[in-house]
């Protein structure tokens, strides 16, 4: 008895090795898995600290292996990214599609890369601090309405400091009202 025992002890042994050796998988393999996650009303904005629902429109999460950082915007999401500092992170970045969403309360089951979404900017659209950056999946959606509200559509590639900057100029009465009502 004491032998059929001391196998199964055996064998129950290997499986949990070869198990955890299954799990310590490659970690650049394990960062293209990772999927976006739900926004809920006390998120703060990873940048600017103000609550994220406070806010219409689309907006940006960076999720890494051990860390979800999430903003009150789009732009802000790709101000962070620009950051050198955070080049170098291993990170999947998400926006609200909003050709499948409201502008009052983006979806999030319709977050998409970032990398790969189309980005229109110069809309009187409302949003948080800065530049208000409409993002879409569909460049087709992103031209209609860039045609009916006005503005540009531009991929992730062409957004730039520049670009994100151009809010704070076109926008100093909404940036005011904004920080007071951070202050609330």
């Amino acid at each position: 008895m004491k032998v059929g025992y001391l196998k199964g002890v055996r064998v129950v042994l290997a499986l949990l090795v070869a198990l955890g050796l299954t799990a310590c998988g490659d970690p650049e393999q394990q960062v293209q898995t990772l999927t976006p996650v739900a926004f809920h009303s006390d998120d703060e904005c990873h940048v600017c600290g103000m609550i994220i629902g406070d806010f219409p429109g689309p907006k940006g999460e960076a999720i890494e292996q051990n860390s979800v950082k999430k903003f009150c915007s789009a732009a802000e999401l790709i101000g962070w990214w620009l950051q050198p500092e955070n080049q170098h992170l291993s990170a999947k970045l998400y926006v609200h599609d909003m050709g499948r969403s409201e502008w009052a309360k983006p979806d999030d089951s319709h977050l998409i890369d970032a990398t790969q979404a189309y980005y229109v900017v110069g809309t009187q659209l409302k949003g948080a601090m800065g530049v208000v950056l409409a993002t879409f999946a569909d460049e087709q959606a992103a031209q209609q309405l860039a045609a009916r509200e006005g503005g540009r559509v531009l991929s992730f590639a062409e957004i730039d400091q520049s670009v994100l900057q151009m809010g704070a100029a076109m926008d100093t009465t909404h940036n005011a009202a904004a920080h007071s009502h951070a202050a609330h």
